[in-house]
């Protein structure tokens, strides 16, 4: 994670044209299979594996994180894995792929909980964990916890400030509207010295906020690849502000079939495409064999 105080960079954003990484959301798949799926991502040079992330699921829901949905797109009924415990045994059944969570509600736990966790998985997967948190769209979720939804942006923000606190600093101590407690240490840390990447899910105002404050990237939700360019100016436009000079990752859900499919995605900025090469679950293996003949390996991606 960049802190707020990094020197400053001339874009924010990845400069220059590239191939961009990909990625594959496990969501998206039985869950029986995505073991498998991982690890046949990992050998097939897929870029990274994403999870998906309820603590529950009430059975009365309303709302989505999609636009234009006016219904939930998850049923009460969804197996629900621990995100960060499923990633820790995938972890181990791989060896090179970036593993991540697309996107971890983060403002449903204490920092010390998360901080523990999300350490534990980048250690034991030599700092491949790609931690991608959200605000959250689901008020009941928030009510089954007892925490209050109209205020998570501000809880959230708290979050992340402690979270860099403990993964950077020797001696932590914290005093806030959400959480207070004295000097605490922090041991071990994380593989990277400003801890596991942050790759910040969201479209509005205040995700582009965190994106450009705390992140390793941003990975919206409801933008297309046409619509991105106006977004990319405005986090370009904060991380100046904010003093970065990495460059920002900017990952998004896309349909490529072929190579040339890319080029719209790469002209807007994008550094990682996640695809779901297959229809149904069964089928997963045999189209990311598939799309890597046909895609990963043509533009040399893996």
């Amino acid at each position: 994670m960049t802190s707020p105080s990094s020197p400053a960079t001339a874009s924010g954003i990845a400069s220059g044209p590239r191939t961009p990484g990909f990625g594959v959301h496990l969501g998206s798949v039985n869950p029986k299979a995505w073991v498998d799926v991982a690890v046949e991502a990992d050998l097939l040079g897929f870029e990274s594996v994403w999870v998906p992330e309820h603590v529950v699921v009430p059975i009365e829901t309303s709302g989505s994180p999609f636009a234009g949905s006016d219904h939930p797109p998850i049923p009460p009924n969804v197996p629900v894995h621990d995100a960060l415990a499923m990633l820790s045994f995938i972890a181990a059944k791989t060896t090179r792929i970036k593993i991540g969570t697309n996107v971890f509600n983060i403002g449903l736990r204490h920092p010390f909980l998360t901080a523990r966790a999300a350490t534990t998985v980048d250690i034991l997967s030599g700092g491949r964990l790609a931690l991608g948190v959200g605000a959250s769209w689901l008020r009941a979720e928030w009510d089954a916890l007892g925490l209050d939804f109209d205020t998570r942006g501000a809880r959230i923000d708290e979050i992340l400030d402690v979270l860099r606190r403990l993964w950077t600093e020797e001696v932590v101590e914290h005093h806030g509207r959400f959480f207070d407690f004295g000097p605490v240490t922090f041991e071990p840390r994380p593989v990277r010295p400003s801890g596991p990447t942050l790759h910040i899910g969201g479209d509005g105002a205040a995700a582009l906020r965190r994106a450009a404050t705390y992140g390793t990237g941003w990975m919206p939700m409801n933008h297309t690849a046409e619509q991105l360019p106006a977004s990319l100016e405005r986090l370009t436009a904060l991380a100046e502000r904010a003093g970065r000079t990495d460059p920002l990752e900017v990952t998004i859900s896309g349909q490529v079939r072929r190579p040339e499919d890319i080029e719209p995605y790469v002209r807007a900025g994008v550094t990682r495409i996640i695809v779901q090469p297959w229809a149904r679950s069964r089928e997963a293996i045999d189209e990311m064999r598939r799309f890597a003949a046909d895609v990963i390996v043509p533009l040399g991606a893996g």
